[in-house]
């Protein structure tokens, strides 16, 4: 008998090719943040993430690791920047201290991502060292 040519299925190919079938491929969520001044930037901005990172007061439910598609407006400037990010933490609805419902977007490691960190760094300027409590860690 040659091969493949038998009347049975093969119970290993056709779970291989069912499974195989069967899963999807999840395309990162898209995500528009709009940071319209210095305080809000500064409540949103994770400066202890190596790359930079923001938080996002969201009502939608994230998971550790879920890729995010960041489009960014920061204070005063036009131009919209696009960050592939990942969920670094989650805070969920009526967490303590009355933090906001939310994600936390870890940057990437790229030369885009890093123009941006230091683009919001300076746009924060002392800011960044302010005791003014904000959205994260």
């Amino acid at each position: 008998m040659a091969l493949g040519s038998s009347s049975s299925p093969n119970p290993v190919a056709t779970a291989w090719s069912d499974s195989v079938l069967s899963t999807s491929i999840s395309r990162p969520s898209v995500m528009q943040l709009t940071l319209k001044d210095k305080a809000a930037l500064h409540a949103a901005y994770i400066s202890s993430f190596k790359d930079g990172g923001l938080f996002s007061v969201t009502s939608r439910e994230y998971s550790l690791g879920d890729e995010l598609y960041v489009l960014l407006s920061l204070p005063g400037d036009p131009q919209r920047y696009a960050i592939a990010g990942i969920v670094a933490w989650v805070t969920p609805a009526n967490a303590q201290h009355g933090r906001s419902q939310g994600v936390g977007i870890r940057f990437p490691t790229d030369p885009s991502a890093a123009a941006v960190k230091r683009k919001i760094e300076d746009l924060l300027g002392e800011l960044l060292v302010s005791d003014r409590r904000n959205q994260t860690i």
